[in-house]
């Protein structure tokens, strides 16, 4: 049987009791951070005028147009509260040699990582990853803050999936103390990966306020688990687990309770043909589903 992607629509505290215990083999989620803010992104694209207010490649100018924004409210009276038994279904639904990554930034890192100590045991804690990047507004009365933390949690920390052959190498920051061989091949990551958030113009930019790289997420999926593996996103916002997982031969389980992450969804990730759970994507969802498709199929 090959791969499946199934996308449910609604609260996943009322999808996740549904789910067979010891049933999936990596669970990656990305929670709101609890900011306190309504995260926000605005969708721009351009087009060739000749007064326009942007200049491009070679002088040429262009119009800026707004085509819309997405939203959500990332405020939790009590984040631990909300997250605590979310957390405890996802050990639940882990397999035996499974693994689990939150995906959180600095301002309740540290209160979850006690928290996960008391669901799945310190001796389960096996990395904190720093994602750094290096973008956006820099403040002047404090260091700025560029970067996400990431926890991981192996169920058995005795047993557990980690292919180091499928480590993607980078490059070394002194390859000429090392040698022409060993800085043609590259070295292993270590727990600071450096990664370009999605690029504002890119084509893998959805316009979903909190999209994390499809390079962060693949490295996860290819390192932790196997070709055939069910995954998991109880947070899916705009799908890059899922995307991650058709595209390296992995099924996966994406739920969130948001329409337009169900929108963004229904786009980006129409090449897998998904199955849908409680959400019908609409006339215009499905002309983008087919014209994605159909790229696919011609690229």
């Amino acid at each position: 049987m090959g791969a499946t992607l199934d996308i449910y629509f609604g609260d996943n505290m009322d999808i996740l009791p549904t789910l067979p215990a010891e049933s999936v083999d990596l669970i990656y989620i990305d929670p709101p951070f609890n900011t306190g803010k309504v995260q926000e992104r605005t969708r721009l694209r351009t087009v060739r005028d000749h007064q326009g207010d942007r200049v491009g490649f070679q002088g040429r100018r262009y119009t800026t147009l707004k085509v819309g924004s997405m939203a959500f409210a990332d405020i939790f009276d009590d984040f631990l509260e909300m997250l605590e038994p979310r957390l405890v279904e996802a050990k639940r639904l882990l397999k035996p040699d499974g693994s689990f990554f939150l995906h959180l930034d600095y301002r309740e890192v540290h209160y979850c990582k006690v928290l996960l100590d008391g669901i799945f045991g310190r001796e389960s804690f096996m990395n904190e990853i720093i994602w750094a990047y290096d973008y956006g507004a820099k403040s002047k009365t404090k260091w700025p803050t560029k970067h996400d933390n990431i926890l991981w949690y192996a169920k058995d920390p005795a047993h557990y999936t980690f292919n180091y052959e499928a480590v993607d190498r980078i490059p070394y920051l002194a390859p000429g103390l090392v040698g022409a061989e060993k800085a043609a091949r590259g070295k292993t990551p270590t727990d600071v990966w450096w990664h370009t958030i999605v690029p504002t113009n890119g084509r893998e930019r959805t316009g979903y306020p909190t999209q994390k790289p499809l390079g962060i997420i693949n490295r996860i999926v290819l390192v932790h688990s196997r070709p055939g593996d069910l995954l998991l996103d109880f947070f899916a916002g705009s799908g890059t687990l899922g995307e991650a997982a058709a595209r390296n031969g992995r099924s996966a389980l994406l739920i969130d309770s948001n329409p337009e992450a169900m929108a963004v969804m229904s786009r980006r990730l129409s090449f897998a043909n998904p199955n849908w759970h409680g959400y019908e994507p609409d006339d215009g969802e499905r002309d983008n589903e087919q014209a994605s498709v159909q790229g696919e199929r011609d690229a």
